[in-house]
């Protein structure tokens, strides 16, 4: 991140930045002129978990550049969409035909992201190939930047943890991170006895190593950073933060105002910020989905993308720049992609995000229906990606009311 503040003229040639100066000479032979004059222009958004692999991953998948480049948003990262059967489609179809800049984390799981809370057998070790998923990832490193996987109750009830350890050997093997979904995510199997949520996490996080990423730190299902013996967050994350892993938000269907108050008043601070939007998290439940609750925990949540989740870290005490960096200079090291993107420099590819913030009184919603009044709320208006403007119209964009 440059840290660089104040008013200044942005001048671009070829899609890529060219000059970064108070003022700009040569007004005249400039092609178009854009005036964001009030507004916060950072170095282009990126959304670390996303969920883009439309047609494939069942009702998961989300056009990508609604929640991209229309959304103000100019890279998305897929957490878990594809699979080492699947990254050729997700290639040809995704990721060379969205105008975001799409990369992916790839699902430790053959089957790639299908709606699991669904379909838990698909998701046992033996449904795991290393030694083709390794490949894969070495094959497809330039959109390849990590591994992801799960550890929570539904799937411990059936196979134990036996699936992380195969994701962490698949990271290691590759090079790159590996992230893992905390809270509960499947059905627990029939007859199964207690699990205990706790145990999971302090037999999970100690398998993690720097660089690594613990997905929604503000979960409001069972599994999460606090441990509910204790209603403190687990020592075990506490030393595994002090050797490196990182906290990625997840807002999703997981967000919970409390469990965020509670969570940063320890002291953790968030690192990355991803949307999770999909499928089932950004429309209207059906009566399908309603009358699936049991199975479907997405159901019925409040409308949301990576600006309003911003806003929620903003109301939640986090400033503006603190904020900036987890979807910009943070999530860019994560991605071993801090020499391209993630901050405005003269020579890189004119990714370019132009945000509003109002102020006001806003209605912000979490996803255990607890509502909050926000005084700020920050809104995209544009974004450039590779020097090209895509205005800020997608329909998953909620409304500044």
């Amino acid at each position: 991140m440059t840290q660089r503040h104040g008013v200044a003229d942005i001048g671009i040639a070829g899609g890529r930045i060219a000059a970064i100066e108070p003022a700009i000479g040569g007004d005249a032979s400039a092609r178009e002129i854009i005036d964001v004059s009030g507004r916060i222009v950072t170095a282009g958004l990126i959304d670390t978990h996303a969920h883009v692999y439309q047609h494939v991953t069942g009702r998961f998948g989300l056009d990508p550049d609604m929640v991209g480049v229309e959304s103000g948003v100019t890279t998305l990262v897929d957490q878990g969409g594809p699979s080492c059967m699947t990254i050729g489609g997700f290639r040809h179809f995704i990721a060379e035909r969205a105008q975001s800049r799409v990369l992916c984390f790839l699902s430790a799981y053959l089957v790639g992201g299908l709606e699991g809370h669904l379909y838990p057998e698909l998701y046992g070790p033996g449904q795991t190939n290393i030694e083709h998923t390794v490949r894969a990832a070495r094959e497809n490193a330039d959109i390849v930047r990590g591994i992801k996987a799960h550890a929570e109750i539904g799937g411990v009830s059936r196979w134990g943890l036996e699936v992380i350890r195969i994701g962490k050997r698949i990271a290691r093997e590759a090079g790159i991170p590996l992230y893992i979904h905390l809270g509960q995510l499947w059905p627990t199997k029939d007859d199964t006895p207690d699990i205990d949520a706790d145990e999971i996490v302090r037999e999970l996080v100690p398998l993690m190593e720097a660089g690594d990423v613990l997905a929604h730190p503000f979960t409001r299902h069972p599994g999460g950073f606090i441990s509910t013996e204790t209603n403190a967050v687990h020592p075990v994350v506490w030393a595994a933060l002090e050797r490196g892993v990182t906290v990625d938000v997840g807002h999703g269907s997981h967000f919970s105002f409390d469990m965020a108050r509670t969570v940063m008043a320890a002291g953790i601070r968030p690192y990355t910020l991803g949307a999770d939007m999909h499928g089932y998290n950004v429309r209207v439940p059906s009566a399908t989905d309603l009358a699936d609750r049991g199975r479907n925990p997405f159901a019925g949540v409040a409308p949301f993308n990576l600006t309003n989740a911003m806003s929620k870290l903003l109301y939640l005490g986090m400033g503006l720049d603190e904020v900036v960096a987890t979807v910009t200079s943070h999530p860019a090291l994560m991605l071993g992609m801090a020499d391209r993107i993630g901050s405005l420099q003269v020579g890189r590819e004119a990714d370019i995000s132009v945000l509003e913030l109002h102020r006001g009184r806003f209605e912000m919603t979490d996803n255990s229906g607890v509502t909050v009044q926000a005084g700020e709320m920050l809104a995209p208006v544009f974004a450039l990606r590779a020097g090209r403007r895509h205005d800020a119209t997608s329909p998953l964009i909620p409304a500044v009311a």
